[in-house]
């Protein structure tokens, strides 16, 4: 994943006479952003995120001050509303423009535009082999610029680009062949690729570009400056390493091969289970997609899988815990898929109640490999080496110790496999994010104060612009 962190560097533009509020009197700070795998999004229980979601609210609430997120329907339309007077302040992967009116943060990643094929696609080695080709693009993109600008080069290139259709559908649309190349931003790749492992980037067009935020015309100074601290402080603290890795942290883990044998399966296996995980997350309140990750992990669905250990079936439960669990017969599917979420549901109600979720409900994967004592054990090792133990981005570090004498033989739970929990929870944060986009959400979510999602109240709303959220 060529996603990049770069050196900070706390810059202004030049000034002009600010018709904004000082900072520190707003009423209300305005948040244009739009929908997109790396920028905004809406999950099946109405909670809002993606990572520019995550970091902007970061920045609002660090402000102090009352913010409104609003969808826009493009980048050209985000450019349009700050410079018509209808935001402060884009967060939408948007790359600095050249453009006197418009000023930018420091910039936070690094991005590609990527020309994206499917892999039975013969090779491209420069853009004049463009010519007399259909490239499709996201309406209103910094993509379809690019296009036009390489068309001057290549003048028989075609770009088709119809409003409404995202980067994931245009994934899609390649995977099953009906057509033949989309211009997309590295990370939405990225991310787009293990949901479609036939897609290849066959280009790398144009230098790298810079990701940032825009700011509105006459912005007051101070609000930029402020941005600008803000990115570079969580940059040096590592709150932003542990957003990145939430969102970013886990699509690499797979190969080709794993994801495409996952999808095969998720058609010819999965449906003969389906029912069985929809009813555990009726009596749990844990995603069913999530409990057939964790499923398909430990055994690739196979209800008759054993282990040289002893554990055994769908849910690979040891003989204490089915007994526990008032199981008769751990090979029956319905029995090990039951007890395999009422064990999950459990480990996840006792983490300390400071852990959030996303992080709780890894921790608790975690633990479901490990045992709660080794990862309690974990846990204490990273407190010792000033690490946050209910950071799952910090303990992915830490878990490994439990294999290193030094610090086992201190502890009473002795010797762990931690790096293989990490490397558990790793596959099934990708299975998890592939069954999300293949399965539907069951709706009959059980409603507990802990089992209810860390979802966030979304302070979005969809305006005239035509915009929609796709679920």
């Amino acid at each position: 994943m060529r996603l990049t962190l770069l050196i900070f560097s706390v810059f202004l533009f030049g000034c002009e006479e600010s018709a904004q509020t000082p900072i520190e009197k707003p009423r209300e700070l305005i948040i244009l952003t739009r929908v997109g795998v790396t920028t905004y999004s809406v999950d099946a229980t109405n909670g809002a995120g993606g990572f520019d979601h995550d970091l902007v609210q970061l920045f609002a609430e660090e402000l102090g001050i009352k913010s409104r997120l609003v969808v826009a329907a493009s980048d050209a339309d985000i450019i349009h509303r700050l410079k018509t007077g209808k935001g402060h302040l884009a967060a939408a992967w948007q790359t600095p423009i050249d453009d006197a009116e418009l000023r930018s943060s420091s910039p936070y990643f690094i991005s590609y535009n990527n020309l994206i094929t499917h892999e039975a696609s013969l090779p491209l080695t420069g853009i004049a082999q463009l010519a007399n080709r259909t490239v499709h693009v996201v309406a209103g993109s910094r993509q379809e610029k690019v296009l036009h600008e390489i068309r001057r080069k290549v003048p028989g290139l075609i770009i088709e680009s119809k409003p409404k259709r995202s980067e994931i559908e245009l994934m899609e649309a390649i995977a099953t062949h009906r057509i033949e190349a989309a211009l997309l931003s590295s990370a939405e790749f990225d991310i787009g690729n293990n949901f479609y492992p036939e897609l290849q980037s066959a280009l790398e067009i144009g230098p790298a570009q810079p990701i940032a935020w825009l700011f509105a015309p006459n912005t007051d100074p101070e609000l930029i400056a402020k941005a600008n601290d803000f990115l570079l402080r969580i940059e040096q603290n590592g709150t932003m390493a542990r957003l990145k890795d939430r969102y970013f942290g886990h699509i690499d883990r797979l190969t080709q091969t794993d994801i495409l044998r996952f999808i095969s399966r998720i058609e010819t296996v999965l449906p003969h289970y389906r029912a069985y995980f929809q009813s555990a997350q009726a009596s749990t309140g844990i995603d069913w997609r999530i409990l057939a990750a964790l499923a398909y992990q430990e055994s690739h669905w196979d209800e008759r899988a054993t282990s040289p250990t002893g554990v055994r079936g769908m849910m690979m439960l040891t003989a204490d815990t089915a007994d526990r669990l008032g199981v008769t017969n751990r090979l029956d599917p319905a029995q090990s898929i039951r007890a395999g979420a009422q064990y999950l549901s459990s480990l996840y109600e006792a983490m300390p109640p400071d852990i959030a979720d996303p992080d709780r409900l890894w921790l608790a994967i975690a633990a479901y490999n490990l045992g709660m004592g080794h990862l309690n054990a974990a846990r204490h090792i990273a407190k010792t080496r000033q690490a946050n133990p209910g950071s799952w981005y910090e303990m992915k570090q830490n878990l490994p110790l439990l294999a290193k004498a030094q610090y086992y033989k201190r502890l009473k739970s002795g010797k762990g496999r931690g790096g293989e929990a990490v490397i558990m929870v790793e596959n099934i944060r990708v299975y998890t994010d592939i069954l999300k986009r293949h399965e539907r959400p069951f709706p009959s979510f059980k409603t507990t104060s802990k089992h209810k999602a860390a979802a966030k109240t979304s302070s979005a709303r969809l305006d005239d612009s035509g915009a929609t959220l796709r679920r």
